[in-house]
């Protein structure tokens, strides 16, 4: 699907120079003279690498759909990630860096959504929120305030967060996967 370059909105995915990208920020702008523009900064899902690319009113650029699909996350091999396709049963192994910080919170069992261009996975995203056990938690300092400190705690699997002084160790909390924040208590 065509869209003019004005119409490009972070988040689309857009086929630029024989390349998939992904819009992280935009910016309009309206210069005293000539024509409007946008300034676009995207990601390219394939390598990695980023670029800014001015479109004006007129050019023309075409959106991409991705198809997305349920993928179960079995097990981790050295720095590969083997999911299984809950339709067909078939196993994919993708490399860790694909998920970035968030591979941390990958758990055995758990659902992951696999974005596809040409039956080819692009990007993994996991659940927003997973629960995890403190597995250690800083002492609480007297004198501080309960409203607004917080003790930083390890997670079980190796992730650090902050919580509030009343969590203790072995207490099982709700994870933001992609903040890396508390959100609460499981129960």
């Amino acid at each position: 699907m065509k869209i003019s370059g004005v119409d490009i909105r972070p988040g689309n995915i857009l086929e630029y120079e024989k390349g998939i990208w992904k819009v992280a920020k935009t910016q309009h702008t309206q210069p005293g003279k000539g024509g409007a523009f946008m300034q676009v900064e995207m990601k390219n899902l394939i390598d990695g690498r980023k670029t800014n690319v001015r479109f004006r009113s007129q050019d023309t650029i075409e959106r991409v759909r991705l198809d997305t699909k349920d993928f179960q996350f079995l097990y981790a091999e050295g720095d590969d990630l083997v999911f299984m396709d809950v339709e067909t049963y078939d196993q994919i192994t993708l490399p860790k860096d694909l998920l970035g910080d968030a591979a941390a919170f990958l758990q055995d069992g758990m659902t992951a959504v696999l974005e596809m261009y040409d039956d080819r996975p692009i990007s993994v995203a996991l659940p927003d929120q997973v629960e995890a056990t403190i597995v250690e938690a800083d002492a609480v300092v007297k004198g501080q305030t309960a409203s607004s400190s917080y003790k930083p705690a390890l997670l079980d699997n190796g992730v650090r967060v902050l919580v509030p002084p009343h969590i203790g160790a072995g207490t099982r909390i709700i994870v933001d996967v992609y903040e890396r924040t508390y959100v609460s208590k499981v129960g």
